[in-house]
């Protein structure tokens, strides 16, 4: 299973941008591409950086004026911190919004493109990187319960590995002496137990291990307890 191949984050976002502007030009002919969306990449790309870097710029002014607040508030010394104006090597042909949407746009068209190959797709940053999942004997879900109205509700989750897992098998201690047994197998995060409070006050203990196909995976969560009843 291959990742995504845009990064998640808008420095990783700004370096794809810029791969693709920095290596398109010997497979303009080859993808067919027009020379106007071609320009208006490199644009996007160009600008898009410089926006980062004055975003950045903005960013550390922000932290200085509020430093300054508590200095001038108090008995400090110092003077009001400057204001960084744009810079002057600003790129001076802004772009209208739309960036991302025309960088997948193009995207999406080379890579239905009848041209293109992965090994292409490596070069422009458009193949993602193979991901190999989990350690399947390390896997252990956490999660909280709490009660809401009458029930139990069990917060689990695939803890960003639901690609490589199926389900998770849930056991409860109802806190009687038989200790742990079945409550459930499920595959849609988030469980209420629907079994009825008693009503004297005890403790219920809920565990879980995560499951692909007809075997246990990982290890058990932590037992997690609540009090219930009474």
């Amino acid at each position: 299973m291959k990742k995504y191949y845009l990064p998640r984050s808008k420095e990783g976002k700004a370096a794809a941008f810029e791969n693709l502007r920095d290596n398109i030009a010997p497979y303009v002919a080859l993808f067919e591409l027009d020379a106007a969306d071609v320009t208006q990449q490199a644009k996007d790309a160009t600008y898009y950086r410089a926006a980062l870097g004055y975003s950045a710029t903005l960013d550390g002014a922000s932290s200085s004026w509020s430093g300054w607040t508590s200095t001038v508030l108090a008995t400090g010394t110092g003077s009001e911190p400057a204001t960084p104006a744009k810079p002057a090597d600003f790129p001076a042909t802004a772009v209208t919004p739309g960036i991302l949407d025309r960088f997948t746009a193009m995207v999406n068209y080379i890579k239905h493109h009848k041209n293109y190959t992965p090994d292409i797709g490596k070069i422009l940053g458009l193949e993602g990187s193979e991901d190999t999942g989990p350690d399947l004997d390390t896997v252990q879900p956490d999660f909280p319960v709490k009660i809401s109205g009458n029930t139990v509700v069990i917060g689990w989750g695939w803890n960003g590995d639901g690609a490589f897992l199926d389900m998770i098998e849930l056991q409860v201690d109802r806190g009687d002496g038989k200790g742990f047994g079945l409550l459930c197998y499920d595959t849609t995060p988030g469980y209420t137990d629907t079994t009825p409070l008693p009503a004297t006050a005890t403790t219920w203990t809920y565990r879980g291990i995560y499951r692909v196909g007809d075997k246990q995976v990982g290890q058990w969560s932590k037992p997690v307890k609540i009090n219930v009843g009474g």
